[in-house]
């Protein structure tokens, strides 16, 4: 089997003149014995730049370790992350989703580059698991996802905080409603150590939905960091591995158009990011499959919220946990036919198989999933909306609002700095609906998380009566009547670029609406004299990415 499923057997067993090439391996431990083994790439996310990737070693040296007992040759390797919480707000975040690219490029280059058998990836924060899973989609050998594993919750006069609580702190100093002690007692007290932040965000949005993918193991996406049960499921993953290239199970034989729907649809149950509809087209055009908004639109239609969770709800990633996890979610979406139960999985059974001695129903001491019947939305709270305003589509997160419709004056700002400065000085009034442009991929470039403007709109008290649209995107902690991913986006000449202040704009998702209220013979004589600006950066990373990268609508890919 070995030679077989070796694909650099070839080079090192020919004879004399690939000595070279056994020789450095045997430098980094190679033995005659294990020139024809597996060799397995093992992409470790490691860095103290983020608590979401500073617990990740152990979890790559117990994957290690089980892949050597396991019979395969590991070799670990290095990807890069950018903290979406640390950058938020600042120029870096522009890097963010760049960083998405440069993590699958990098990972796809060092497995090719080296011919190895099979992959295990190990990320913790926002960008590393798309980043991680189009590089798998892209290889599509044998491939196992490992969640890093989210934070646990922080604790303050009684409540559980996240990042996204320090964020909304913020705002509500500026509107004088907390004081200077108490915001920096939430600072102090949010983020108590090592993993992803810890509401329904991006992070653990991605998690659960590889998990219901089937490329990740069962109960593994809500683990926190810290525990013991983490590290145990990283070796249980390295074994999982070795299976799959005993069966030659590959990448592109879990990852289909059923699989991914079946991701969506927790997503839609967990009520999880906006960040998971970019990602997810992103991930299908990297394993070369259809995917387009209408999907989204089509399974959140006819799949409940059962999920009582931050940034709208009251819990946290841990307490999903101890409800049962994305497994009892699962158990109870395909139940009521809402899932492909003949999905294949990591674990080599199929999603049916894997859930079959889960139980179906919540247990009713706890109330973080809530029962069928009950659900905390009748339908899944990323809405698709189209109009005058975005043709290619935008997407709004409807969960936690009273209103999901709005009709006011357009307060534009061609910045997120230049809005949020306006946020903190109380220039936006309740009924006003915020434009935030030249933000997309091209325009910003980079497609910025907006987490620092909605959170202070919720400190301020007015997550309830101001709508905000921009061509960037959303924290997975953002809540409130917000649409992103405006496409076309202002740097291309999208209608976003051509509104004026005071032009009366609706956001309606209940019909799934964005438009601007003016004629289509106004808009064509304002797009005749639009003029495109430049590109912010002329040289580097950022240079290179504006010209590769395409729509949001198409998941901002760069290939």
């Amino acid at each position: 089997m070995a030679e077989k499923l070796n694909r650099r057997s070839s080079i090192i067993t020919e004879g004399d003149q690939r000595a070279p090439n056994r020789s450095m391996m045997r430098a980094v431990g190679f033995s005659d014995t294990d020139f024809g083994k597996p060799i397995i790439g093992v992409a470790n996310g490691q860095s103290t730049i983020t608590p979401c990737n500073s617990g990740l070693y152990n979890l790559s040296e117990a994957a290690e370790s089980a892949i050597k007992e396991a019979g395969g040759m590991p070799q670990m390797f290095g990807t890069i992350t950018i903290s979406d919480g640390i950058s938020m707000g600042t120029e870096g975040m522009k890097c963010s989703l760049v960083s998405r690219e440069v993590i699958a490029d990098s990972i796809e280059t060092v497995v090719r580059g080296q011919l190895m058998d099979g992959l295990i990836t190990v990320g913790g924060c926002d960008k590393n698991m798309p980043g991680a899973m189009m590089a798998i989609a892209r290889l599509d050998v044998p491939s196992i996802f490992v969640y890093g594993g989210t934070i646990k919750p922080g604790h303050l006069e009684g409540k559980d905080l996240t990042i996204v609580s320090v964020f909304e702190a913020v705002g509500a100093y500026s509107a004088d409603r907390i004081s200077l002690e108490t915001l920096k007692e939430v600072e102090c007290a949010a983020i108590p150590g090592s993993g992803s932040c810890g509401g329904m965000y991006t992070a653990n949005t991605m998690s659960s939905a590889f998990e219901a993918m089937g490329m990740s193991l069962p109960y593994s996406s809500t683990m926190s960091n810290v525990d013991k049960e983490k590290e145990v499921s990283a070796a249980e993953s390295g074994r999982a591995l070795m299976n799959l290239i005993k069966h030659n199970i590959t990448a592109r034989q879990i990852i289909t158009k059923k699989s991914i729907e079946n991701a969506l649809t927790v997503v839609m149950a967990l009520g999880g990011s906006t960040n998971a509809v970019l990602h997810f087209l992103a991930i299908a055009h990297a394993a070369e499959i259809d995917l387009s908004l209408e999907d989204f639109e089509e399974i959140r239609r006819k799949t409940p919220q059962i999920t009582d969770l931050k940034p709208s709800g009251k819990y946290v990633a841990t307490d999903l946990h101890a409800a049962g996890g994305v497994p009892l979610v699962m158990k109870m979406l395909l139940d009521q036919g809402l899932l492909h139960g003949d999905c294949i999985t990591v674990t080599g059974k199929t999603i049916a198989e894997n859930l079959a001695e889960v139980s179906g129903t919540p247990s009713p001491h706890q109330d973080v999933i809530l029962p069928f019947d009950k659900p905390k939305y009748s339908s899944g709270h990323l809405n698709i909306l189209r109009g005058n305003l975005a043709p290619e589509g935008s997407v709004a997160k409807t969960s936690g609002l009273k209103s999901s419709k709005i009709t006011g004056p357009a307060r534009i700002y061609e910045s997120e700095e230049t809005c949020m400065a306006a946020i903190l000085d109380d220039e936006i009034k309740p009924g006003d609906v915020i434009i935030i442009r030249y933000e997309g991929p091209k325009g910003g470039p980079g497609m910025r998380e907006m987490l620092s403007p909605t959170s202070a709109i919720i400190g301020k008290g007015l997550g309830d009566s101001v709508g905000l649209i921009t061509d960037g995107r959303f924290s997975g902690g953002t809540y409130g009547l917000v649409v992103g991913h405006v496409a076309p986006e202002a740097q291309v000449g999208g209608p976003i670029a051509l509104l004026k202040e005071g032009d009366s704009i609706t956001i309606d998702a209940e019909r799934n609406l964005i438009q601007v209220n003016i004629s289509d013979e106004e808009l064509a004589k304002r797009r005749k004299a639009w003029v495109a600006p430049e590109i912010k950066y002329k040289m580097g990373v950022l240079s290179k990415y504006a010209k590769l990268v395409g729509s949001a609508s198409r998941g901002a890919v760069t290939d």
